[in-house]
């Protein structure tokens, strides 16, 4: 698998070298990840790393302000990787707000704190275990975070999550729903329907190869059994066999 993504990584690279090349000419002062950090986050396009990305942060804080109609004054990205959503947020958000990062990549880390100002980020592993206090953030999102871990540690991190996020607080994520039933072998489909979670593992936990599929009944119960209320769930549609990962919008009791 990971032999096969390493391909998947020098194709998208070549795909996108001329339109990489050009957003460098136009944007020479940009500053930018290594292209393997980038892909392993998101896809390998400068563009959409680095400027259509701010419309997935106004998109992110929309959801808070819906309910909470009001800034967040505490943030957290939980698997900010080489932060693609998170180093627009300070433009964003008043003064005052303390935003956080937090990844089990190191590598993505070190170079978040070495180029990106204004934001706090902290290397985590794959244990649920956070450095920060109980009942602290207005606001927690992670995207496509739980597409890569197992039924252990599903648990063990909602619990984490719902630790550190103040109560009321609003938490955002996004997951692999029915929109990427046809990916899914027979056998698999069976699992899902049975409303439990489907995994592929066989590489490393948390790598994008690494991928979890998720049944609404599965996580309804897991976010209702640790404290949550779930305010939202969207699910999404998949068209010509391309899918978009549903959303789940939660408020700790």
């Amino acid at each position: 698998m990971h032999f096969t993504d390493k391909l998947r990584y020098y194709y998208f690279k070549s795909k996108n070298w001329k339109k990489n090349k050009e957003f460098i000419k136009k944007n020479s002062n940009s500053i930018l990840p290594p292209d393997y950090y980038i892909y392993e986050s998101f896809q390998l396009n400068y563009e959409e790393y680095f400027t259509k990305s701010r419309n997935s942060a106004e998109w992110v804080l929309n959801f808070y302000k819906k309910y909470k109609h009001d800034n967040p004054t505490t943030v957290l990205d939980w698997g900010c990787g080489p932060g693609r959503i998170i180093r627009h947020l300070p433009q964003m958000l008043n003064d005052d707000c303390k935003i956080y990062g937090t990844d089990y990549n190191k590598k993505s880390i070190d170079w978040c704190i070495n180029n990106i100002n204004g934001i706090q980020f902290n290397h985590n592993t794959l244990d649920a275990l956070l450095p920060y206090e109980d009942n602290y953030f207005d606001f927690i999102f992670g995207i496509s975070i739980f597409t890569h871990l197992s039924k252990e540690k599903h648990i063990e991190w909602v619990k984490e999550l719902t630790r550190v996020l103040k109560k009321g607080g609003i938490m955002f994520f996004t997951t692999h729903g029915n929109a990427f039933k046809h990916k899914l072998t027979k056998q698999e489909l069976n699992t899902f329907n049975k409303g439990e979670l489907v995994l592929r593992g066989d590489v490393k936990e948390g790598h994008r190869t690494y991928t979890a599929y998720h049944p609404k009944k599965y996580l309804e119960q897991l976010f209702v059994s640790n404290n949550n209320i779930v305010l939202d769930h969207i699910e999404q549609e998949s068209t010509n066999n391309k899918a978009q990962q549903d959303i789940w919008i939660l408020k700790k009791k």
